[in-house]
């Protein structure tokens, strides 16, 4: 890691920062405001990637990781109207969620890196993106898991209604994963023009 690298590091950590406070606000019934910076994590990653190569970008995504423990560390000590802002369940499922796919983000990204250029940050970002919202919701508020801490009551994030207000019944937390991972497959498309904008102008002999 050198000083070429601190750009990507310092955006990484912006980045897990300013998603772990803007969580706590709504945006609409399904999201927070956290659910649009969050996804810019993945394009950070990938430029690492691209540009730099796996090594670095492993070290950006451990840096971010730690970042973000800390984030947790402060939340579990702020309390809000119901408790803690951030629980066990949610630091664990946010911790394991990011570390897990911003590394498979990596792998697929190096195993496609030859192809098409828009073919491995498309394809890494969007197989990432579905991990990390299936691990950090299932791990922070499926019944299944309570006893992972179970003085924590997650009762309310089991409410059967219909998906996203229309569609079959489930639990309000399947709508919320769902609504999230529609927000990261939307940037993940859109994160492709500065992608190819950013690449080009750190390595301007790419094509």
């Amino acid at each position: 890691m050198t000083r070429i690298h601190l750009p990507g590091i310092l955006a990484m950590a912006t980045i897990v920062v300013a998603s772990n406070i803007l969580v706590q606000f709504l945006f609409g019934q399904w999201l927070t405001w956290g659910a649009f910076t969050y996804p810019i994590a993945f394009l950070v990653t990938d430029v690492m990637n691209r540009v730099y190569g796996e090594g670095p970008a492993r070290k950006v995504v451990l840096i971010g990781f730690v970042v973000g423990v800390i984030c947790s560390l402060i939340g579990t000590q702020i309390m809000g109207e119901f408790g803690p802002l951030v629980t066990l369940r949610i630091a664990i499922g946010s911790g394991l969620a990011f570390l897990t796919a911003q590394m498979l983000d990596i792998s697929i990204f190096s195993a496609l890196r030859k192809g098409a250029w828009w073919r491995a940050p498309l394809a890494s970002t969007l197989v990432g993106s579905l991990v990390d919202t299936a691990l950090f919701f299932t791990i922070a508020f499926s019944a299944a898991l309570v006893w992972i801490e179970p003085a924590n009551d997650v009762s309310w994030a089991g409410e059967m209604l219909p998906l996203l207000g229309f569609g079959p019944m489930a639990p309000l937390w399947v709508s919320l994963a769902c609504a999230d991972w529609a927000v990261k497959l939307s940037l993940a498309l859109i994160a492709l023009v500065p992608f190819r904008i950013i690449v080009r102008k750190l390595s301007p002999g790419t094509t």
